[in-house]
């Protein structure tokens, strides 16, 4: 397979407790449904939550959450005109800035608490909410670092609260249908994936502003916007939305994608920890003088073990300028259905009997390759529980009712993420196959890699 290279402008994508005891639910009447008409959730089961963030993502969570059946009650953000817009859609929600004092101050009257905040700052604010007994919803990717994904996945089940990972497909009916088609062997034995995104989150081009002074704008808390993370001056390329290009604050292409892209074969082939992980193309970087921030593509190897029925797997992630490659069926495929584009943020899985193709959250638009075995193939039954309303906010606020876990908990979402934080590590080893010991948390044979696993927090900071 001949990989392509790929022109990018430089943008990213936009992308698209369990409720109270006995005694505190006597304290309401229970509405029935059919007064409140279909579909609408009676007062007394409402999930009542706080958030930490409230425009951008955070924003298109708080409002699929109240959908889902949950009801806002506080909210903090660092930015008083986001906070400003979010005050006039929730006006009776409480407001902060310190998600610390918000906590403090109504963690008694919350049952979970949203955390979508840039990536370096979920750890904290997820335990901060754990530790107080708080269900979470997380956006993805879950932690910053390794070492973070593990303490709030040990903290989870050491609380016994119900968790969930922001990668929305994760709750889709298409993840689903892509699982039962490799259990049904629709392509026979896997073995190679090749997966990415076109999003390139690099901003090499800005590395000689860093140097530049400005002024923090008003109403911005620059000090917990930056949290944990090392001061630095204010810098307008930092945010709004322009975070997750640096590495002090975001996980660049891979950590934005990852849990949304190889969320399908991650679950449906069980992959787990990788062996070892490898740059083997990074485009224009320079890890010593450009690791402020991210390649403008890569191409990362990622090498599986076999496990269970399945033999290994090799699993290659494209993005920004990286295009994934064309399948050797591709001439096949155009013969029959000229104008099929071939994937540019999705997956090609190829087993040793075909090939799937599908797109980014939840396997969308999963078809096998080329169509004449896709009209060809008879679908297997319908298998695998299906998600409410293949809805994952409803199905977190569902699981906080019922107390049971949620699709994408984080004993799942949290390996899922250290697969892109590994890649993210391997970025600055360009060209070295780094050994990965997952039980140990440890890679075998780079201690300069090993140290890079564990986060340095700004004194006042910390889980």
């Amino acid at each position: 397979m001949q990989a392509k290279k790929r022109e990018t402008n430089g943008h990213r994508f936009s992308r698209r407790s369990a409720l109270r005891g006995a005694a505190a639910a006597a304290a309401f009447s229970i509405v029935p449904r059919h007064v409140l008409g279909q579909g609408q959730t009676p007062p007394s089961e409402k999930v009542t939550f706080a958030a930490v963030g409230s425009g951008g993502q955070a924003g298109s969570d708080i409002e699929a959450l109240t959908r889902g059946g949950g009801q806002l009650l506080a909210f903090a953000d660092v930015d008083r005109s986001r906070a400003d817009e979010a005050a006039k859609r929730y006006p009776d929600a409480k407001r902060f800035v310190d998600y610390r004092e918000m906590l403090d101050q109504v963690a008694d009257k919350v049952d979970a608490v949203l955390v979508a905040t840039p990536d370096h700052c979920h750890a904290v604010a997820a335990m901060a909410a754990i530790k107080r007994k708080k269900h979470v919803y997380c956006e993805k990717p879950l932690a910053h670092s390794v070492w973070e994904v593990r303490a709030l996945m040990k903290a989870a089940a050491e609380h016994g609260v119900v968790t969930q990972l922001g990668n929305q497909g994760h709750s889709s009916e298409s993840i689903r249908a892509f699982r039962e088609w490799v259990d049904d062997g629709a392509i026979g034995a896997v073995h190679t994936i090749h997966a990415g995104c076109n999003a390139s989150n690099s901003v090499i081009d800005q590395l000689p502003r860093l140097n530049e002074k400005h002024e923090v704008p008003p109403g911005l808390n620059w000090d917990l916007w930056l949290g944990p993370a090392a001061f630095r001056p204010y810098n307008p390329m930092y945010l709004p939305a322009k975070w997750r290009s640096w590495r002090a604050f975001g996980t660049g292409t891979i950590g934005d994608w990852t849990c949304h892209v190889i969320d399908p074969v991650f679950w449906a082939l069980d992959l787990g920890a990788p062996q070892t992980v490898k740059v083997e193309r990074s485009d224009g970087w320079d890890p010593q003088k450009q690791r402020e921030t991210f390649p403008r593509g890569s191409v990362t190897r990622f090498e599986f073990a076999a496990k269970g029925d399945r033999g290994p797997i090799t699993l290659i992630w494209h993005d920004g300028t990286e295009a994934i490659p064309e399948p050797e069926i591709w001439p096949e495929v155009l013969k029959e259905t000229p104008d099929r584009k071939l994937v540019q943020t999705g997956a090609l899985v190829t087993g040793d009997k075909g090939v799937i193709m599908y797109g980014s959250h939840g396997a969308g638009d999963v078809r096998i390759l080329p169509q004449s075995k896709m009209t060809n193939y008879t679908r297997p039954a319908k298998k695998l529980p299906r998600a409410p309303r293949n809805d994952h906010y409803r199905d977190f606020i569902m699981a906080v009712r019922e107390r049971r876990k949620a699709g994408s908990d984080f004993s799942y979402g949290g390996p899922l993420t250290e697969l892109a934080l590994l890649g993210n590590i391997a970025q600055l080893f360009p060209g070295q196959e780094l050994k990965w010991d997952g039980p140990n948390m440890r890679f075998t044979n780079s201690k300069e890699a090993t140290r890079l696993l564990t986060p340095t927090f700004r004194d006042g900071w910390s889980l």
